[in-house]
This record gives structure tokens, C-alpha cells and sequence, in this order.
């Protein structure tokens, strides 16, 4: 039937979607497989938003990052949500949460797995996983890792989708690691992100298997868009930044390891490395886009760590057309280990992230709209930028067609604060923070990421700040939101 993908010992536990969602009851928290639409659990949502037509059901769910395949959403609608945590990027969840209908929990990813060890929001009562096979070492995942190990560590119950949309191809590329419990947990033997230290697949105990369902529908394709002007213009200017590193002797030719977060401005700035002298590349990151393949490809990036791969449904196809050429530059981890800030600061990443706007002082909001609108959540940017070597945040200068502007007087919800932020960058130019007070940082912002049509604004702001109010971090406080009240009410921050 199945018996490249399970050990006969396990056949018996083949059955359909619906029956396996009969073993779920309210009140559960559920931790479901998926990082960024990649290795994400597809048939349980559908078939639990199904059952949801007839009973109530709330759950909390706890994934390693977003769905895909509208999972989210499908379960959002059908009121299966009472809370989700970490991440999410659907835009019916999005409204869910932002109505109060769902309680969200926006986390670092790294810290997912320590809090359900310490029992928050709860333990894990069922872990639907998603795999490739199951081996007598365990459990393969597919394109994820995420926080799949951990759930199926505390889980008294485990359910696994075996998608055979994926090739058998894939088992291998995975090393699977979990930290020790604390406080005695020793350091995470790892100092080279080409390094393996753990199994091939997800340990598990066979009697704690309930349910195997088979599916046969591939991840959701990345959403990201293809590079524009202004994105190459970024690029360009990073990469400016970091040959300016080489030069200055910070760095070697083959730079520190590279870290991008989701989305197209970071999926473009990695594309554009493709046009630079930049070899023997590095990564070691949350996920690999299409411009961690096309750097693959170049020559230029030798090796490549990270939790999940989301490409495009092109790129996708090329990947596991000719997946046994990359098998051996790839592994793929859980998020714990991806995003843990002891291996962030030890191997001295450069981070590369996307902020929805940042200050004149250099404080980052990755988050909120408008301060109090969730859009996905932080997911790991505050892991690497933190304990990043440099780190660097990305954003088109405007949005809107220019009614808003992405640097302001003062965020209006700061994700990351000024002290984490090394470098700001937009399509105009490139803002070094490094070594600088706040007074010094505001008028370098200005000048080098501002959009021309706001820059003069925004001198007239930190001038006044610092005539009327002074102080090591200079606002006049009655108007540093008056640019957000401004777009609320009149829906545009270009001044009356």
C-alpha cells in the first residue's frame, strides 16, 4: 500500500482525515508542523474546520510559523481559534485577531519551545506533523523542521500527514537537535553552520503514533515578488555597506554567515549578491527563499542551514527536480536550534531583516500598524538582531503611493529598539548606526533613508526637539505620533 513510506508495523494506523480529527476534543493545544507555508499540516485543519460545522470546538494552536493552503484562515473562520501563537501571515486570522476574536501570542521563534517546556500556554495534547516517511529512526519532515521535534517530544499523541507529493529524495537533509532541559543544558555543539549534530528524523515512540493520514498536496508557493527598482537600489546599497566591511578589514571576502528574513525587499537584497564578488557565502538562517537557490546556483553560497525552504512554485520544481545536487549544501533544522541566540552570537551572523517603519533614532517597528494593528508578527527578528555580528533593516522609504512614510519622529510600537539596530536602509541610501549617540544617528537617517518629500519635515522635527526639549534622545512628545494621527484621521502623514 504504503510500504516505501511506513514500516508494516504502522499500517494499521492509516486512516482517513475526518477520522483521525474525531480524536481531538476543546480545550486541546495543538501543535501542528509548518514554518513559513513550508511542511505545514494541510488535511487535520480542513477536516477539524469541517467538524467545527456541527460542534463547537476552540482550540490554541501553536505552529513553528505560518500556514499555508488558507489553513489559518479555514480555521480562524470556522472558530477553531481561541488562541495562535507563534506567527501567522492570513489575512482572515489577521482580522480575527485584530477584532479580539483571537487571543495571538507574537513570540520570538526561539522562544516557542522554551515556554512550552515551562508549560505556557499549555502542553502539547496532539502534534500533527507532516512527513516524507516513517523510518525506524523516526520521523521524516518534509520541507520544515520548525518546532515539529518538540512538539512530538511532549506530545501524548502524534498524528502524521505523510504527504506523497514529496520525493522520498528529501530524507537526509534534515538534523534533527533539541537542547537539554535547564538548567544544566549544555552549550549546542555547533560552530559551523555546514556542521550536522543530531538524527535524520524525528524520534518516536511508534505506541504514541494515533493517526497516519495521507496526503497528497504540495506547500502553498512563496508570495514574495520579484525585485523592482527600489529593491535593487537596497541591494545595491548593502552590498556597498559590506564590501565597505571587507575593505575595513571587519570581514573576510567570504563575509560572516548570512541570515534574511521573509518576504520580497530581503528575498531581493540576497538576489542581489548574485551581482557581487561576494564567494564561498555562507548561511545560517530561518528560511531558505529563492535567492538562497539562485546563490546556490551562482557558485557563490557554499552551504546553506536553515528551518524551512519556501520557494516559488518555479523555483520549487527546479529544486526537486535536481534535489540530489544540492542535498549535500543544505540542511535543514529545528527553529530552536536556527534561531537560538547562543549560535546567533557565536558564529557572528549578519542579519538582514524587513521593518514596517523605523525612527529617527533608529527603533524599529516590525509588527503593528498604525501601533496597534497586528500584521504577522516578529517572528525571529528579534532572535538574530540581538545577538547579530551586524544587523540590518530593510524597507521601501514609502508606502501607500507616498502617503505614509516609513521613517517617522518615533514608532509607533517598537520591536526592536534602538540598541539592536546597527544599520537602517532604504532605496535612497544606507544609514550606518554603529558607534553613534542619538543625536548623531537622527540627522544620518534623515539624510540617507528619508524620502525626499519627508525629509524636510522631519529636519524641522529634530531641530524644534532638540531647541524645545533637549535630552540624550531629543521629542517634542505632544507631537512625536502626530504623523500616525495624521494618516488615521486624514489618511496620509504629509503635513496640512
Amino acid at each position: 500500500m504504503h510500504c516505501e513510506r511506513i514500516p508494516p508495523s504502522l499500517v494499521d494506523k492509516v486512516m482517513s482525515a475526518a477520522e483521525a480529527a474525531s480524536l481531538f476534543h476543546t480545550g486541546m493545544t495543538i501543535g501542528m508542523s509548518g514554518f513559513t507555508r513550508a511542511g505545514d499540516a494541510k488535511a487535520i485543519p480542513r477536516a477539524l474546520a469541517a467538524r467545527a460545522e456541527t460542534e463547537e470546538l476552540r482550540f490554541t494552536v501553536v505552529t513553528g510559523a505560518s500556514l499555508g493552503n488558507d489553513s489559518d484562515g479555514l480555521m480562524a473562520q470556522a472558530g477553531l481559534l481561541a488562541r495562535r501563537l507563534p506567527f501567522q501571515v492570513d489575512t482572515v486570522l489577521r482580522k480575527k485577531i485584530n477584532a479580539g476574536e483571537v487571543m495571538f501570542i507574537d513570540q520570538h521563534l526561539s522562544e516557542t519551545v522554551e515556554q512550552l517546556r515551562a508549560g505556557m500556554p499549555g502542553k502539547i495534547d496532539i502534534a500533527v506533523i507532516e512527513a516524507v516517511a516513517i523510518t525506524a529512526e523516526g520521523i521524516v519532515p518534509t520541507m520544515s523542521v520548525g518546532n515539529s521535534a518538540s512538539f512530538v517530544e511532549q506530545a501524548p499523541l502524534v498524528i502524521i500527514e505523510l504527504n506523497k507529493s514529496v520525493p522520498l529524495a528529501l530524507a537526509g537533509l534534515h538534523d534533527i537537535y533539541l537542547p537539554a532541559a535547564r538548567p544544566s543544558r549544555q552549550p549546542i555543539p555547533l560552530t559551523d553552520p555546514a556542521q550536522r549534530i543530531g538524527t535524520r528524523a524525528i524520534p518516536v515512540d511508534p505506541s504514541r503514533i494515533a493517526a497516519i493520514v495521507i496526503t497528497e498536496t504540495p506547500d502553498s508557493p512563496s508570495s514574495v515578488l520579484p525585485p523592482d527598482a527600489e529593491t535593487n537600489a537596497i541591494a545595491r546599497h548593502v552590498i556597498s555597506f559590506l564590501e565597505g566591511e571587507v575593505a575595513a578589514g571587519r570581514m573576510g571576502p567570504e563575509l560572516a554567515p548570512l541570515q534574511a528574513g521573509i518576504g520580497t525587499i530581503a528575498n531581493a537584497v540576497l538576489h542581489g549578491l548574485t551581482q557581487s564578488s561576494f564567494r564561498n557565502l555562507t548561511m545560517f538562517s530561518e528560511v531558505l527563499q529563492d535567492s538562497a537557490i539562485e546563490l546556490l546556483d551562482s557558485g557563490q553560497l557554499a552551504f546553506a542551514s536553515a528551518s524551512s525552504i519556501t520557494l516559488s512554485s518555479a523555483m520549487n520544481a527546479k529544486f526537486m527536480r535536481e534535489l540530489d545536487r544540492y542535498r549535500s549544501r543544505i540542511v535543514l533544522r529545528p527553529q530552536e536550534i536556527s534561531n537560538h541566540p547562543e549560535l546567533v552570537r557565536r558564529l557572528g551572523l549578519i542579519a538582514l531583516n524587513t521593518a514596517l517603519e523605523f525612527d529617527i533614532y533608529g527603533n524599529v517597528n516590525s509588527t503593528h500598524v498604525g501601533g496597534t494593528h497586528m500584521m504577522n508578527g516578529i517572528g525571529g527578528s528579534g532572535d538574530f538582531a540581538r545577538n547579530a555580528q551586524v544587523s540590518i533593516f530593510v524597507t521601501k522609504s514609502i508606502a501607500r503611493g507616498g502617503d505614509i512614510s516609513s521613517v517617522v519622529p518615533m514608532v509607533s510600537h517598537v520591536d526592536h529598539t534602538e540598541h539592536d539596530v546597527d544599520v537602517l536602509v532604504t532605496e535612497y541610501g544606507l544609514a550606518d548606526l554603529r558607534g553613534l549617540a542619538p543625536r548623531e544617528r537622527a540627522p544620518l537617517i534623515i539624510e540617507h533613508c528619508v524620502h525626499p518629500d519627508y525629509r524636510p519635515a522631519l529636519r524641522e522635527y529634530f531641530s524644534r526637539a532638540c531647541a524645545v526639549a533637549g535630552g540624550q534622545t531629543p521629542h517634542v512628545l505632544a507631537e512625536a505620533l502626530s504623523w500616525h494621527v495624521n494618516y488615521a484621521e486624514r489618511k496620509t502623514m504629509q503635513q496640512p
